[in-house]
């Protein structure tokens, strides 16, 4: 594997970044996680907007233009000829002291890992998985705020571990005031009747561009979509529950807190919307490969 590193592919036992980077002494920085599909880059547009906006809310300055990083991600992926994969983009405060002063961080560094991952087992995707609600509440919006895709993972961390130590591979996070916020690494939804409902970003979730893409699917398949609040009885209680996230994609959940949800398979709804989102995704994006000089990203 070649990692872009500052404009410079390396090989993997060559990417380094200093211990003196304030990415490593304190998660200051920003990521994106890109799903790449059939030799094109999955929504890289919406992945970039995100990012610059991450950047914005923790007052750090990227160093390229999007043009620029359109390229280089597509140069990171070509180097690893990469048809079907995961693009790790990272963009780090840079080389600093060792006190919290990020101003005094000159340069940012920016990272591209294009490579390959698989978050959940393939039978997961068949069977439906099964999650626990956790005592780790999701940060506050007045602290880091969730929409922040920021390198400090510390708290989706816990709560993974204790998903990992009930026996389960993905947990529910609820916020402060008790609702759902998201899973440890997923945006979560609801089926009720032809409705989907899934959290509104206030609530703690992150704006997930998969979220995104069914709120965008949905409705002319027949669905209603809406954000709304949502309770551990709501997910008790649902028809279907289901995660959405770029490396999950879109995968069922049937039981919660040991609860059967529906008739503890994977339903209907979430199991067409996994189709259509798998063919959306293998459709539409960015080509890698024979791209045109200055088309846009997606």
């Amino acid at each position: 594997m070649k990692v872009w590193i500052n404009g410079k592919l390396y090989p993997e036992k060559d990417a380094k970044i200093s211990v003196f980077d304030h990415g490593l002494l304190y998660g200051d920085g920003v990521f994106e996680g890109i799903r790449a599909y059939n030799g094109r880059v999955f929504l890289l547009d919406e992945h970039l907007d995100r990012l610059w906006d991450s950047a914005k809310a923790i007052a750090l300055t990227i160093p390229m233009t999007r043009e620029e990083m359109v390229n280089a991600v597509l140069e990171a992926c070509r180097a690893n000829r990469v048809k079907d994969g995961y693009i790790r983009l990272v963009v780090t405060r840079g080389v600093g002291t060792l006190g919290l002063n990020p101003y005094v961080c000159k340069s940012p560094q920016v990272v591209i890992i294009a490579g390959t991952i698989q978050l959940y087992p393939p039978e997961l995707y068949e069977q439906g998985m099964s999650v626990v609600t956790v005592g780790t509440h999701r940060n506050l919006p007045e602290a880091v705020n969730p929409r922040i895709k920021s390198l400090n993972y510390l708290n989706n961390v816990l709560a993974k571990i204790e998903a990992i130590n009930a026996g389960v591979m993905e947990c529910i996070l609820l916020n402060a005031q008790g609702y759902v916020a998201e899973a440890s690494g997923d945006n979560v939804f609801i089926v009720k009747g032809r409705t989907l409902i899934t959290p509104p970003t206030w609530c703690g979730a992150l704006r997930g561009i998969t979220r995104d893409a069914v709120m965008r699917l949905a409705p002319p398949l027949g669905y209603d979509v809406r954000e709304d609040v949502l309770t551990r009885y709501d997910l008790y209680t649902a028809d279907e529950v289901f995660l959405t996230g770029t490396a999950a994609e879109i995968i069922a959940v049937t039981t919660v807190d040991r609860r059967p949800i529906g008739d503890g398979r994977p339903g209907p709804i979430t199991r067409r919307l996994a189709q259509e989102f798998a063919a959306y995704a293998r459709s539409t994006g960015t080509p890698i490969y024979n791209r045109a000089k200055g088309a846009r990203a997606s």
